[in-house]
């Protein structure tokens, strides 16, 4: 394959053209230095056969922004240490260096002298205006700090800085962003000063380095993004920034929207490979290598790119967080075997959002590397799943890898468990990925299903298990209603799962997260849907990157949403519904659908108990019902503590 072949960049050589990008982790320590988690994180990418890996986001100076920072030397050891254990399994380290579109001496000052208050209101107006306020001086020295900071890069082994291009590098590039009357504001040349300046002073500050160039591009139709140049002005900037030195442009969409959905886009909300079109015309403008990414989930998907003469490198961001052997195992023609990403945004972008560490929900070891492993069985056992959801095929799979033999026990003729009705709303069918890749992974470690009958401990018994795993799951919860029993009051599962039908006007009942996603399945179906939650936010466990889209479903479909509201009888034509200050509503309906919640299936252990066999819960039948991040992880570390 042509993604694994090596590729000439400056002064140096990538191994191939899978390239991990810039993503924000929070791993780093408060100082900013890289720690045993980054390192960790970053060497198990190199051992999985990327060939290029970006750091994110790091400073050239001390700011209350948790992120990576080289702003003094006593920091280079550690990022020496990080460019050691990359350049081990021959992959090349790049540093994305930016500087935040604030006064970060002013507030760093402020809040050394204790004022919080004026520190905030600084940083908050900044934010808004330092790109059209920040003095020719400020810029000078902004640029030194950025050259000083690629000259420890330069000593610390690092191979490439990135230009973040984006930022208030691509603020000052911005026609959106920059109102500026001086030398670096108005016409494209002196938009572009800065940024040509910044090249140069990295040039001439580390000469061995080669520099790589984040050129973010507005998209339009709709448009999005400002921080950056549409791509008339992108095409000609990246000539010049060729002309100045660059080595390699990464190309990619533009920040500064508000919503991180627009650079970092969820399931079904931007076509896959979605900026490679635009890296195609940069790259027919110059000479030097283009890198593209977004939504490049499979390793044919990167392949067509470059047989297409697109981009030469392609950026694989959130699948190596979902399998970090996504490179190692393609290279080696297995790609049934790579764990795919579902791009569900729920462990990696919703945490750095919420100030967590980046995690994937699919894989149980990301943020845990070399700590959460799977050790090999002292003995092994026969063990027995009970449940054929993520939790109990997640279990399976790692106690199959420990050398135990396993069986699978499902009341369903089909294995998936939540996630077969999780997929069905709109743009949700990319989940359908995780069931392929548990599915294909029992297959291959030989793992024994037994489907389409409910199983009790007799059962388990005779097939003479020796230690069992409950992951039964949970059952949606029906309310006690006046009217709730009635014909045309349905479950939502099974409304998602096509067992329950529903037609004209439906109020769903419960706006949490199948609540919603049943609402717009209703509304896409042809149904005129009205929502009633008891809280006073619809969908709060979607992710932030989903949910500006969903609501604009919500408004397309005119589905009805009524937040403060408790449901307080059902009949067969209205549902009367009151809120806090006792004052009752009546919403039309034809059918209603319960979604408030889920309760943990039981399963009856104490036979097996008696047999002294050891039983463990993993997933929602463990204490409560959660998400299937909790489901991956209980079900994991169940089984790799089998001995």
């Amino acid at each position: 394959m042509q993604l694994f072949q090596p590729i000439n960049v400056g002064k140096i050589t990538l191994k191939n053209r899978v390239m991990f990008p810039p993503l924000t982790t929070g791993y780093e320590e408060r100082d900013g230095s890289i720690g045993e988690k980054s390192l960790n994180f970053y060497k198990r990418l190199a051992e999985g056969g990327v060939g290029y890996i970006v750091i994110g986001d790091v400073t050239p100076i001390q700011t209350i922004s948790p992120t990576p920072k080289l702003f003094d030397d006593s920091q280079i050891p550690s990022y020496k240490k990080l460019a050691d254990a990359v350049h081990t399994y021959g992959a090349k380290l790049g540093l994305q260096l930016f500087h935040p579109e604030y006064d970060v001496d002013a507030v760093n000052a402020l809040f050394r002298q204790g004022d919080m208050q004026g520190a905030r209101a600084k940083l908050h107006h900044d934010m808004l205006h330092f790109v059209d306020e920040v003095s020719v001086e400020n810029l000078k020295g902004i640029i030194k700090k950025i050259a000083e900071c690629a000259k420890r890069a330069e000593k610390a082994g690092v191979d490439i800085i990135e230009v973040h291009g984006d930022r208030l590098v691509g603020s000052l590039t911005s026609t959106l962003l920059n109102h500026r009357e001086d030398v670096y504001g108005g016409a494209f040349e002196n938009r572009i000063r800065f940024a040509l300046e910044v090249v140069r002073a990295i040039k001439e500050a580390a000469p061995n380095l080669t520099i790589d160039y984040k050129l973010p591009i507005i998209s339009t139709n709709p448009l999005r993004g400002k921080g950056g140049v549409l791509i008339e002005e992108g095409i000609e900037l990246a000539k010049c920034l060729e002309e100045a030195g660059v080595d390699m442009l990464h190309v990619a969409q533009a920040n500064h929207t508000g919503n991180m959905g627009d650079t970092i886009p969820a399931m079904g909300t931007q076509p896959y490979a979605f900026f490679a079109d635009y890296a195609k015309q940069v790259k027919e403008a110059v000479s030097i290598p283009v890198s593209t990414v977004g939504r490049i989930v499979t390793p044919e998907m990167g392949e067509a790119i470059l047989k297409a003469g697109k981009a030469d490198i392609v950026g694989i961001g959130r699948p190596l967080l979902a399998d970090p052997d996504w490179p190692k195992k393609a290279e080696a023609n297995q790609m049934n075997t790579i764990r795919y990403c579902m791009m569900c945004n729920k462990g990696c972008t919703d945490s750095i959002q919420n100030r967590k560490f980046l995690s994937c929900v699919l894989n149980a070891e990301n943020g845990y590397e070399y700590e959460r492993i799977i050790t090999p069985a002292v003995t092994s056992k026969r063990v027995g799943v009970i449940g054929a959801g993520p939790a109990g095929l997640e279990a399976a799979r790692v106690a199959a890898l420990k050398g135990h033999e396993v069986i699978v026990y499902d009341q369903n003729i089909q294995i998936g468990g939540q996630l077969q009705i999780a997929k069905v709303p709109p743009r949700k069918n990319e989940m359908n990925r995780v069931i392929q890749y548990l599915g294909a992974s029992l297959t291959k470690l030989g793992v024994t299903l037994k489907l389409g009958k409910k199983v009790d401990a007799t059962d388990l018994l005779r097939d003479q298990v020796e230690h069992v795993i409950v992951a039964v799951g949970a059952s949606n919860s029906m309310p006690p209603i006046k009217g709730a029993d009635a014909v045309h009051v349905l479950d939502a599962w099974k409304v998602l799962a096509d067992e329950a039908i529903c037609a004209g006007k439906v109020v769903v009942i419960g706006g949490g997260l199948v609540g919603a996603e049943t609402a717009e399945t209703l509304a896409y179906r042809g149904c005129q849907v009205n929502i009633v939650e008891m809280m006073d936010e619809i969908a709060k466990e979607e992710s932030t990157t989903v949910r500006p889209v969903l609501f604009d479903s919500f408004k397309a479909h005119h589905v009805g949403l009524y937040t403060g509201y408790t449901v307080v009888e059902i009949t067969p034509q209205v549902v009367y519904a009151q809120n806090k200050d006792k004052e009752i509503i009546e919403i039309p309906c034809d059918y209603v659908v319960m979604a408030v919640g889920a309760k943990p299936n039981k399963f009856d252990q104490e036979p097996l108990v008696q047999a002294g066999i050891p039983v463990v819960y993993v997933g929602d039948c463990k204490e409560k019902a959660q998400d299937i991040n909790h489901a991956i992880c209980t079900g994991y570390d169940a089984a790799n503590q089998i001995g």
